[in-house]
């Protein structure tokens, strides 16, 4: 199968976009990687930044010394003011696409408070359109910060079951760094990280450093430490073919994370 620009053309006028001869030829071009220097953080919202400040200024100490050395594309996550809102709105029989919306409202204050701790070490946060600027902020101060959760809104596709948004601030952030063709992506959660049960609940769970994900979905693990959706993005990607899932209340976790350390939960693609 070739994959030269002009036969790629030509498929493209003749073919519809799901034909199989077309696909394949678009599958055999070559991605360009954007940000490929970059690492993108996903800061949890219930996990972190809920906690207030005995969990938050700390981070925000750990990243502003890790920005000397690495460039970093900071998400925020909802949390518990976005479970709230859902229940409320499910309570009303909202569609899922209103209940990203309201869950987006909180991950978009989140972004805002962390952007105003970070302010005065010239670390701004961008919305929806401004993650065209990334580029410039990545070049001028080597941090960013953004809202976690994608803007489907009232494009977003609904689950199989109930109206929970599926894709949210976990996913939101991959996409990013699978987007951008970023070098790595690191979750910042309050768990040190994978384990066979809940830690919070479960005395018996045991801690795996390392899995894929066909493993996790065969130990019926697919939706214990990462939103769903992001092992079927992370089994598709192209860029980002693992995932870190990490302890931010336990300082310099995400400094040695960033060096390369295995520190928490390793997730491969296979």
């Amino acid at each position: 199968m070739t994959s030269t620009t002009a036969e790629l053309e030509a498929l493209l006028m003749q073919r519809s976009l799901t034909d199989a001869q077309l696909l394949a030829a678009a599958d055999a071009a070559a991605d360009f990687r954007i940000l490929p220097n970059a690492t993108v953080l996903k800061i949890g919202g219930q996990s972190v930044i809920d906690r207030g400040r005995a969990a938050v200024y700390p981070l925000v100490d750990e990243i502003v010394a890790a920005r000397k050395d690495h460039k970093l594309l900071i998400g925020t996550g909802a949390g518990t003011r976005a479970r709230h809102l859902y229940s409320i709105a499910a309570g009303l029989n909202l569609p899922a696409g209103l209940l990203s919306q309201l869950g987006g409202s909180v991950a978009d204050q989140n972004a805002a408070m962390l952007g105003q701790l970070l302010a005065k070490h010239g670390i701004s946060a961008v919305d929806g359109a401004g993650l065209s600027s990334v580029p410039l902020f990545l070049a001028e101060v080597n941090a960013v910060v953004f809202s976690g959760m994608p803007p489907y809104k009232l494009w977003m596709r609904p689950a199989a079951e109930g109206v929970i948004p599926p894709y949210r601030t976990d996913a939101g952030c991959f996409l990013v760094a699978e987007q951008f063709g970023c070098k790595a992506m690191i979750y910042v959660k309050d768990e040190n990280g994978l384990y066979t049960g809940n830690p919070k609940t479960s005395k018996n769970a045991t801690f795996i450093p390392k899995i894929s994900v066909d493993e996790m979905k065969a130990k019926g693990l697919q939706d214990s430490i990462l939103e769903f959706p992001v092992l079927d993005l992370l089994k598709n990607a192209r860029h980002v073919r693992e995932v870190q899932v990490i302890n931010g209340l336990v300082p310099g976790n995400l400094t040695r994370a960033l060096a390369g350390e295995h520190v928490g939960t390793i997730i491969t693609a296979r």
